[in-house]
């Protein structure tokens, strides 16, 4: 469910909030808090450029998502954060595999629903610090054009190791979305193996 979320609410934000907007609706005060937003803001432009570039066919949009997701997302802690009940037990080569094919799986499985979700409207409500370790959630509601309920959905983003934002986890209608796929990649762990898993997630594809 992760990752179909990711996929999803990258697509979502056909018309995201401008960022002199965004200022006036974050209710935190620090500027971490506004700059993450604006984050948020940003990537959701970008998305939004991609997949109404007439020109991109579904390869090209593939191949542009992956390497948003690479530049935005905290995609190996995320990958970790899946397995991490099986990281001691699994060697170095099948760890190395398995984050080799993570990002390619969360696009190429979920192409279609990039352009499902291409008209709908992603609206950042406000920004709330978490902690003191400059964690931010940035809360946004994601409209749908065609009446379906809105998605309410909340954005946890921290800076990575240069010092840049990149969204580590998403929480959608108050579904920890994290907590959620580890536990689908558990089961399908245990009843598959660990090797089984990175071979589907190799194989499988958007059609």
């Amino acid at each position: 469910m992760l990752i179909r979320a990711i996929a999803i609410l990258l697509a979502s934000a056909a018309v995201a909030t401008p960022a002199a907007s965004l200022a006036a609706q974050t209710t935190a005060p620090s500027d971490n808090g506004k700059a993450a937003g604006v984050f948020i803001s940003d990537l959701s432009q970008r998305a939004y450029a991609v997949l109404r570039d007439k020109s991109n066919d579904k390869n090209d949009v593939r191949t542009k998502f992956r390497a948003l997701l690479k530049e935005n997302f905290a995609v190996t802690d995320i990958g970790n954060r899946l397995i991490r009940r099986h990281v001691r037990t699994i060697s170095k080569q099948q760890y190395q595999a398995y984050q080799a094919a993570f990002p390619n799986y969360v696009v190429d499985t979920y192409t279609d629903n990039l352009f499902e979700f291409a008209d709908s409207e992603l609206k950042v409500l406000r920004t709330v610090p978490r902690g003191t370790r400059g964690t931010i959630d940035v809360y946004a509601r994601v409209i749908r054009k065609n009446g379906a309920q809105p998605i309410d959905s909340i954005w946890t983003v921290k800076k990575n190791e240069s010092g840049k934002y990149v969204v580590d986890n998403l929480t959608v209608a108050g579904v920890n979305l994290s907590l959620t796929q580890e536990a689908d990649f558990t089961a399908y762990i245990q009843k598959n193996g660990f090797d089984s898993l990175v071979q589907f997630m190799r194989d499988r594809k958007s059609a």
